[in-house]
């Protein structure tokens, strides 16, 4: 599994890294940002969707044609729409959520930016965000992209990751250590 998930990497970084290059050529990353961030809404909205471009009994036709019309129902761009007809031509689609996670690594290094992923139990508050932010970018050194989600099973609390490192700060955590006290203790 470990050298299948890193080939699917390798593949993605590929893939992300020719998208990019095409993209600042033509003066278009943020274009391309934000046709990736529509793309991945809306892959976050339908399952169905996600299990069309994943299965490998769709052939490459079903896919590229399923892919190319949603594409062209949400208005993505050109580059965009290629990246993802190339996908699905080499049986790739199944990596595109990795190559839209490097496309993004490769912007913020380029912009000197970096991305804190911030999982927290409840939706964050603007404001706490905007604290958040802040406090990311004195630890980083530099801006900070944020990118969130929900997870209620933290219970409460959050957890932040910036590159590898990671702080776990969530109510599900500190239970767990205190078991792990409790247990020697016993």
């Amino acid at each position: 599994m470990a050298v299948s998930s890193a080939a699917s990497s390798g593949v993605a970084q590929r893939y992300a890294a020719a998208l990019f290059e095409l993209a600042r050529e033509r003066d278009a990353l943020d274009a391309v940002a934000a046709d990736l961030d529509r793309l991945e809404g809306l892959l976050a909205e339908s399952p169905d969707l996600v299990r069309i471009l994943a299965s490998p009994v769709a052939s490459r036709t079903e896919q590229r044609r399923a892919v190319l019309a949603v594409s062209e129902r949400v208005g993505l761009g050109e580059l965009v729409r290629n990246t993802l007809g190339v996908l699905a031509d080499h049986r790739r689609l199944g990596a595109l959520a990795r190559v839209i996670a490097a496309f993004r690594e490769r912007l913020a290094e380029a912009k000197g930016e970096t991305t804190a992923e911030i999982v927290s139990a409840a939706p964050l508050a603007e404001e706490d965000l905007a604290s958040l932010r802040a406090a990311l970018g004195r630890f980083a050194g530099r801006k900070v992209r944020i990118a969130t989600r929900v997870d209620p099973s933290l219970l409460a609390g959050l957890t932040v990751r910036v590159g590898s490192r990671m702080i776990d700060a969530s109510l599900r955590r500190r239970l767990q250590q205190l078991e792990t006290t409790m247990k020697g203790i016993g």
